[in-house]
């Protein structure tokens, strides 16, 4: 919760009160509408929108989901940053006094703390002590998202009405993907940990991932070589990593974001036009990744958690 104002405080009426909660209710359509302007036409936010965040410094952290990865315009090639990217959206929305985007394509919870390129120093280096306002988005390639995705659509163009993918990663009788998410869980942890330790008053919202597959467990066989039994299983499996993301998130003091629920329907087997997961052959963000309309309904869930 956002602290109120003292003028606001002192002797306030309660019908002063009630005037301030609808402003505040009406402040997520205004930022909702503030953020598809600025992605149009670069529009700043409205005034009001930004009296109300009343955010001073905001730091985005995060790997490719975060920096919009293949989304027109990449501003910086090196880490797949989008002009259109929902950090980008966000400080258009609340325009705070100071605004540092240094998600990448690739991060991982290593690159936190660790640079990432030669070009790329430790995302916890644009942290600082007035910093009141962090978004982080991470965790997919720390369960090796990329290699799972090659995997599963490589062993899907042989079988595609078994789950070979599922097969490959559970022969043993354990399912190591589960078991990967559970070991990323402390390093979650950790990085909230550390966020607090660099800017111990910021407000710390945690996304989670929108869903890349059709959430009835169906695959789409025209669309992407995954296969018929191992659809289900990777959209349990993405669930399973959103669940652990928002669990870590509210035993350290985090507000968790969901980004899976409104996306449902959305998926990368819908029609461009409907989808806000590109599929594998895409020029309008990397394949299985956010376009500009997934980016934007990314921007709308964190800037509702923001108010």
């Amino acid at each position: 919760m956002r602290s109120v104002p003292s003028s606001r405080r002192t002797g306030a009426p309660s019908r002063t009160r009630t005037r301030t909660r609808t402003r505040t209710r009406a402040v997520l359509t205004l930022t909702a509408t503030a953020a598809a302007l600025a992605t149009a036409a670069g529009a700043g936010a409205s005034p009001a929108v930004a009296e109300e965040a009343a955010v001073n410094r905001y730091v985005a952290l995060g790997d490719s989901y975060a920096s919009g990865a293949g989304v027109p315009d990449q501003t910086d090639s090196t880490c797949t940053r989008s002009s259109r990217n929902y950090p980008a959206l966000l400080n258009a929305a609340l325009t705070p006094a100071a605004h540092k985007d240094v998600t990448c394509g690739g991060a991982t919870t290593v690159h936190l703390t660790s640079a990432q390129h030669a070009s790329t120093p430790p995302q916890f280096d644009a942290l600082s002590a007035d910093t009141d306002l962090v978004t982080l988005t991470v965790g997919g390639n720390d369960i090796g998202f990329a290699n799972i995705i090659v995997r599963c659509v490589s062993l899907g163009l042989f079988n595609m009405s078994g789950s070979p993918c599922k097969t490959s990663y559970t022969w043993t009788g354990t399912d190591r993907l589960a078991q990967t998410i559970n070991a990323t869980a402390p390093k979650i942890a950790a990085a909230v940990q550390g966020i607090r330790e660099r800017s111990p008053q910021a407000r710390i919202l945690i996304t989670g991932y929108p869903a890349i597959l059709p959430d009835d467990g169906t695959n789409c066989p025209s669309v992407v070589s995954i296969a018929k039994g191992d659809a289900p299983w990777l959209r349990d499996t993405h669930k399973r990593l959103n669940s652990m993301i928002a669990a870590q998130a509210a035993a350290h003091g985090a507000v968790y974001v969901d980004t899976y629920t409104k996306s449902i329907g959305h998926d990368a087997c819908k029609p461009a036009g409907t989808r806000w997961m590109e599929p594998l052959s895409t020029n309008a963000a990397a394949p299985f990744h956010p376009n500009a309309a997934g980016e934007q309904a990314m921007a709308d869930a964190v800037l509702a958690a923001v108010d």
